[in-house]
């Protein structure tokens, strides 16, 4: 695995991997619709902005985040720059709790992931309502900020492992 680390292409392919999941993720608005199953849908784009935002802001830029955001309002089909203001409000959240952290601690960040999806998303629900008389079903928001929450700390340890095993970076969390 050692000499994979060292492989310049490896490298580079595996530092562009947040880049490339989060196009991703916003380029197929995916849920589990299509399984049968009906409330289950989670914001992947919110849980992988905060957590590099929080722990390895040189991956992901603001500008890439707020193409992406671009890119994501036109799948879902919202006002352009609703996403985008969202994510960088998101990547503020981490960045200020980035900042005012002395000792990291998995279910703080968690706690405070939580309350900023809630104002972002309350935000963008009045912003789409007040301003552009967008229709928003609540309880599917509600159950997709419940799941984005819950799901924060498995993609939170899988990101750690991502980054200790692939990458060896021992400081990632």
């Amino acid at each position: 695995m050692k000499e994979l680390r060292n492989n310049n292409l490896f490298k580079k392919v595996t530092s562009l991997t947040p880049v490339i999941l989060l196009f991703f993720s916003v380029l197929n608005d995916f849920d589990f619709n299509y399984l049968g199953i009906k409330y289950f849908s989670f914001n992947f784009s919110f849980i992988l902005i905060f957590y590099y935002s929080l722990k390895k802001s040189e991956s992901l830029g603001y500008v890439l985040i707020f193409v992406a955001g671009l890119f994501n309002d036109v799948v879902i089909g919202t006002p352009i720059g609703i996403s985008s203001l969202a994510f960088l409000l998101l990547c503020g959240a981490a960045t200020y709790l980035r900042n005012i952290t002395l000792r990291p601690n998995i279910i703080k960040d968690w706690i405070f992931f939580l309350l900023s999806i809630l104002v972002i998303n309350s935000l963008s629900f009045i912003i789409l309502n007040l301003i552009f008389n967008y229709k928003i079903i609540y309880l599917d928001q509600l159950i997709n900020t419940g799941f984005t929450f819950v799901f924060y700390l498995f993609f939170s340890y899988f990101f750690y492992f991502f980054e200790k095993f692939f990458l060896g970076n021992l400081n990632a969390r």
